[in-house]
């Protein structure tokens, strides 16, 4: 085969692969930036903000802040939960440590029997919609974290298809630049045109 032959057709494919990539890039950081708009947009409609900075000077178990939240949410206090990472930390570490603190640990599951078998009794029946409601606000908190994962996974996707494409087109360069350095009799491999050099 002549050389300049197996070099196109390897530049070509370097090529052909290069656009693969930036195209592959592309639609990841479509799909990143598409994630965190969707998650940002769903998460300011629910209005939930972490406590006031004041609230964590006086850190106190059974209290709104306990000590072992401080370093978890000390650094959003009062802030706007937008973020996957701000949803994920008012989730575990805030919601989850209050339920704990409930009857039954605040699963859902338990209190809900517990008042199915003393139905007549009110403050079972108020826990009941307490902790449906934080299990619910949690629950919903953890799927916005997740999806923010998929995003920022996407991102690091996108960014490593562009460092790829960037090689390809380092590779395909230097492909068009042999090309045009190789003699056009040569042949490939190089045994085989020295060996068709003498029986000429």
């Amino acid at each position: 085969m002549r050389r300049k032959t197996l070099d196109l057709i390897l530049t070509a494919g370097g090529a052909a692969l290069m656009v693969v990539l930036l195209a592959a890039g592309a639609l990841l950081m479509w799909g990143s930036n598409f994630t965190d708009h969707e998650v940002r947009n769903q998460l300011s409609m629910q209005h939930v903000y972490f406590p006031p900075a004041a609230a964590f000077a006086h850190a106190k178990a059974g209290t709104e802040i306990t000590p072992t939240m401080k370093p978890y949410l000390l650094q959003y206090a009062g802030q706007e939960v937008l973020t996957g990472a701000q949803a994920q930390a008012y989730a575990t570490h805030f919601i989850r440590v209050h339920l704990s603190e409930m009857p039954y640990g605040g699963v859902y599951s338990k209190v809900s029997a517990a008042a199915m078998a003393k139905p007549t009794t009110a403050a079972l029946a108020a826990e009941v919609q307490t902790v449906f409601r934080g299990t619910t606000l949690r629950a919903m908190l953890l799927e916005a974290y997740g999806f923010s994962v998929f995003g920022q996974l996407a991102f690091d996707g996108a960014l490593a298809a562009f460092c790829a494409a960037f090689v390809m087109l380092i590779l395909t360069g230097l492909g068009l630049w042999h090309i045009q350095r190789t003699p056009a009799e040569a042949e490939f491999p190089k045994a085989f045109s020295v060996a068709r050099g003498k029986a000429a």
